[in-house]
């Protein structure tokens, strides 16, 4: 029987002791994509522009209310659009108490197949407040 969550290369992609490309298969299959999704700019891939989420655009942006409600929508409209093996319950992004120049997105969502939830957590650099 297949896996619900799909089977793709690792993300980053690695090889195994015998030299062949190692897969994720089941939830890390999904918490990879993830990443992938959040860690791709627009524009950033030739044959489909509109994939990402473009972190990066918030470098200069003020660690405020206002950049982290823009933040958590970015986030939220990316997943929604581009990993249909998860429903986004919420994102929450609050400035990290250690890192004045980082916020902190946590997202919230379960696996469509399961109904399991699952939280992933992820920094975002900004400007300081």
């Amino acid at each position: 029987m297949s896996s619900p969550f799909g089977k793709g290369l690792a993300f980053p992609p690695r090889v195994d002791a015998s030299g062949r490309m190692l897969w994720s298969q089941g939830e890390r299959n999904i918490q990879e994509s993830i990443a992938v999704i959040l860690r791709t700019d627009l524009n950033e891939r030739v044959q489909l522009p509109a994939f990402g989420t473009s972190l990066n655009a918030f470098l200069f942006e003020p660690n405020n209310a206002a950049t982290h409600a823009r933040v958590a929508h970015a986030i939220d409209a990316a997943l929604k659009k581009w990993e249909p093996r998860i429903t986004v319950e919420a994102v929450d992004v609050a400035a990290d108490a250690k890192a004045t120049e980082t916020a902190v997105a946590t997202i919230t969502y379960r696996l469509v197949a399961t109904g399991a939830a699952q939280r992933v957590a992820i920094d975002v650099p900004l400007a300081t407040s």
